[in-house]
C-alpha cells in the first residue's frame, strides 16, 4: 500500500508543472506508480510586550510553568507525546501532528509565553478541524490529551476554557463582544487582562493559535463584519494586520483540509476497488474448481 503522508503549511507552496497542486501549503503528488497525499502545516507566533504583571488571572496560573523548571528540548515534548499515546496514528493525521506539536513547543516555551484561554479556544478550534473525520472519538480525545500532556500543560483546562469562551461568544452581538471592557464577568476579565498585558504591562506572546481564537469569537457571535474585528482589536491592543494575515491563512487551511480528507477517500477507495479487482479471478476459480 502506498504512502500517504502529511504536513501543513501557512507558506507560499513551490509549484513544479508536472505536479498536480494541492496547497496549505500543500502538494499532491499521483502517478501511476504511487499514491501520496503530502502536506506541510506550520504555525508561528511573535511577541508583543515583555515585562512582568502582577496582574495574573487563576486561569492562566495554572498551566503556566515554574521558572525554576529546567526547559525540556523539542524532542523530549515529542517523545512524552509518543509515550503517552502509544497506539499507531494514520500518516495524514500523525505528520501533521508532529509538526504542529514542535511549532507549539516553541510558542508555549517563550519567556513570553503566558497561557490564556482564547489561545486555548483557537488550538482546540484547529484541532477539531484537523481531526474531524478520525476513524475513532474516543482515541481522537485521547491523542488531544497526549499532546497538551507533552507541552506540560492541562488538556482538561483547555477544553473547559475552550467551552466557556464559545458559550460567552454565543450570548453576544456585535456591540457587546467589542464592549468586554465596560462589563464586569469572567470572561470579560480575562479579556481585559489580555488586553493589559498587550499593552505592555506584562507578558502576552501573539501567535496564530490567538488569531484562530479571535477568529471564533467573533464567528459563534454572529459578529463577522470586517470593522468589529478592527474594534475588538483594538480593544485588545492586538496588531489587526498579524491577525488579518492569520486569519487568511486559517480560512485557506480549512478549505484545503476537507480537500486532504477527500484526497484520502480517493486514495483508499481507490485501493480497495484494486484489491477486489485482484481477489475477483481467484473467487471465480474457486468457484469452477467446485
Amino acid at each position: 500500500m502506498a504512502a500517504v503522508t502529511s504536513s501543513f503549511s501557512f507558506s507560499t507552496p513551490t509549484q513544479s508543472p508536472s505536479q498536480r497542486k494541492l496547497t496549505v501549503s500543500s502538494t499532491r503528488f499521483l502517478s501511476s506508480d504511487s499514491d501520496a497525499v503530502r502536506f506541510r502545516f506550520s504555525f508561528s507566533s511573535h511577541c508583543v510586550g515583555v515585562r512582568t504583571s502582577n496582574s495574573v488571572s487563576k486561569l492562566a496560573v495554572r498551566c503556566s510553568s515554574s521558572v525554576s523548571d529546567p526547559l525540556p528540548t523539542v524532542s523530549e515534548t515529542k517523545l512524552n507525546f509518543l509515550k503517552a499515546y502509544k497506539r499507531p496514528i494514520p500518516s495524514i493525521y500523525n505528520s501533521v501532528l508532529q509538526e504542529l506539536i514542535v511549532q507549539q513547543h516553541l510558542m508555549r516555551y517563550k519567556k513570553s509565553y503566558r497561557y490564556d484561554p482564547v489561545f486555548a479556544l483557537g488550538f482546540v478550534t484547529v484541532y477539531d478541524q484537523l481531526m474531524d473525520g478520525y476513524p475513532s472519538d474516543e482515541d481522537r480525545d485521547a491523542i488531544f490529551q497526549a499532546y497538551i500532556n507533552a507541552l506540560k500543560e492541562d488538556p482538561e483546562q483547555y477544553r473547559v476554557d475552550a467551552q466557556k469562551l464559545e458559550e460567552w461568544a454565543r450570548a453576544q452581538n456585535s456591540s457587546s463582544l467589542i464592549e468586554f471592557s465596560s462589563r464586569e464577568g469572567e470572561v470579560e476579565g480575562i479579556l481585559k487582562d489580555i488586553a493589559e498585558r498587550a499593552g505592555g504591562k506584562g507578558d502576552f506572546s501573539y501567535s496564530r493559535f490567538f488569531a484562530v481564537g479571535l477568529f471564533r469569537l467573533l464567528e459563534l457571535a454572529n459578529a463577522m463584519e470586517p470593522t468589529i474585528l478592527e474594534k475588538l482589536c483594538a480593544a485588545l491592543n492586538i496588531n489587526k494586520r498579524s491577525v488579518d494575515r492569520d486569519l487568511d491563512v486559517y480560512r485557506n487551511l480549512l478549505s484545503k483540509l476537507v480537500q486532504a480528507k477527500e484526497l484520502l477517500k480517493e486514495y483508499i477507495d481507490r485501493e480497495k476497488k484494486k484489491r477486489e479487482e485482484r481477489t475477483e479471478p481467484q473467487k471465480t476459480n474457486e468457484a469452477i474448481t467446485k
